[in-house]
């Protein structure tokens, strides 16, 4: 299927996932506040021997807790995710975790 996630696409896929899934499981535990997250990963492959050499990631969280506690979130997704510290060690992995710009549109109400 042309359309199918090739394997590598599954990889960052995961990765991606595995991110988003530690996020939520920690909000309860930090008593995190936030409307929502996107997840952006960019894989640089390397052709002999094939694998993926670099990854890199932006997280993008709409909240509007201080940036101590954003920094909090970062560390917990990197510290605790079963994906992320599986791919780590192999390949460059790095990203950061930034706060949602405002939009005109906020929480449903315009602004």
């Amino acid at each position: 299927n042309p359309d199918a996630f090739n394997p590598a696409e599954l990889l960052l896929a995961a990765l991606a996932a595995c991110m988003i899934k530690g996020i939520e499981r920690v909000h309860p535990i930090l008593a995190f506040q936030s409307r929502g997250v996107e997840v952006h990963v960019h894989g640089v492959r390397q052709d002999v021997p094939p694998r993926l050499e670099q990854i890199t990631y932006e997280i993008v969280v709409d909240s509007d807790e201080t940036d101590t506690r954003l920094a909090l979130l970062h560390e917990n997704v990197k510290k605790y995710g079963t994906v992320f510290n599986t791919v780590a060690p192999g390949t460059s992995l790095n990203g950061v975790l930034r706060r949602a710009p405002r939009t005109a549109l906020h929480d449903g109400v315009a602004t």
